[in-house]
């Protein structure tokens, strides 16, 4: 396939609404080409997904009621740093680069964009921003496939970025472009044990693995009887305390063969593909499978409640799996 057929067959499987056809094209065949990633409707298809329901297919989507929410935010961080309350109101009163006030432009922010523009002005000019605030800024994800700032940052160290970086990587992360190989990096760049696209959707939203992960943390309550949230996090992130998994594993070290020390090892391996060939993950799934008399799923999306400044209402990662896994039939269907 040439570069022209790729971007021709990435056009005629978007949305009909989408405007700038060629231009999306462009960027998504790009990004599938930069990251070695075959352009098949399939993985169109599931980018496509992604974009649809992160941004409607907007570069620079518009966040509804968007500076009530910053300057919630903005107080907060600064509490966290320390900073009285006082003291912030006073530094967005001073005038900013471009002639207004920081408040004045807070209020008429729309986008996720223009909020980290401004708060990256912000903490450049104000006294205590750099030493304080510069690593607060409260805006984390963005652009067209609202991909992590934190996680693009990671991509660049391990990849060559394709497009030259104007001003920072940050920007480039609420550019299309870069929003576009980075949310696809996130999704596809990553060998995954699953039958079905939903999980990768359930792990664009809660994490590399957590679709399999929860299916071990099911598994593992099923085997030693006790209850487990299966939000596909095996450990409290990078605290030596023990998670519920890692207790109820830890009861199950005799039977499994392993001691405390062996258990978290393989279990530090949660976001890698290598966790499937330790020694817990395949005797808790031979123990789970001989109990069940047949196989026992290796995929089940995590039960998360979504939590951010941004959401209103009650929702889910199986809420967003389930909605992105019904955009990606729908562009298959467009196929042949």
């Amino acid at each position: 396939m040439t570069a022209a057929e790729g971007r021709a067959l990435v056009a005629s499987l978007l949305p009909n609404e989408v405007q700038d056809r060629s231009g999306w094209a462009t960027d998504i065949y790009a990004a599938l080409a930069a990251l070695d990633i075959a352009p098949t409707p399939d993985n169109i298809c599931a980018i496509v997904a992604v974009i649809g329901q992160e941004s409607g297919f907007q570069a620079d989507p518009v966040v509804p009621g968007l500076p009530g929410i910053a300057r919630k935010e903005i107080t907060r961080r600064a509490e966290e740093a320390g900073i009285p309350s006082l003291a912030v109101d006073a530094a967005l009163e001073v005038q900013s680069t471009d002639g207004r006030s920081y408040a004045e432009r807070l209020k008429t922010v729309k986008t996720e964009r223009q909020l980290s523009e401004l708060y990256e002005d912000f903490t450049s000019q104000v006294p205590f921003g750099k030493t304080l605030l510069a690593s607060r800024n409260p805006v984390r994800t963005g652009g067209a496939m609202q991909v992590s700032v934190a996680f693009a940052e990671s991509v660049a160290h391990t990849r060559n970025y394709p497009y030259p970086i104007n001003k920072s990587l940050r920007a480039e992360v609420f550019s299309r472009r870069g929003s576009i190989y980075f949310g696809t990096a996130h999704l596809l760049d990553y060998p995954a044990p699953y039958t079905r696209p939903l999980y990768r959707f359930a792990d664009y939203n809660a994490g590399r693995y957590a679709s399999r992960n929860a299916a071990f943390q099911a598994a593992l309550s099923d085997v030693s009887g006790i209850p487990l949230d299966p939000d596909g996090d095996l450990l409290i992130g990078s605290s030596p305390d023990l998670s519920a998994t890692e207790r109820a594993a830890r009861t199950m070290g005799r039977r499994l063969g392993l001691s405390d020390a062996d258990i978290r090892r393989d279990l530090d391996r949660q976001r890698t593909a290598e966790f499937e060939g330790t020694r817990l993950y395949k005797a808790v799934f031979s123990l789970a499978d001989k109990q069940a008399g047949k196989a026992v799923s290796r995929a089940q999306v995590p039960h998360i409640v979504l939590k951010s400044p941004k959401i209103t209402r009650p929702l889910t990662t199986e809420w967003f799996a389930n909605r992105a896994q019904t955009r990606y039939e729908g562009c298959l269907r467009q196929v042949g």
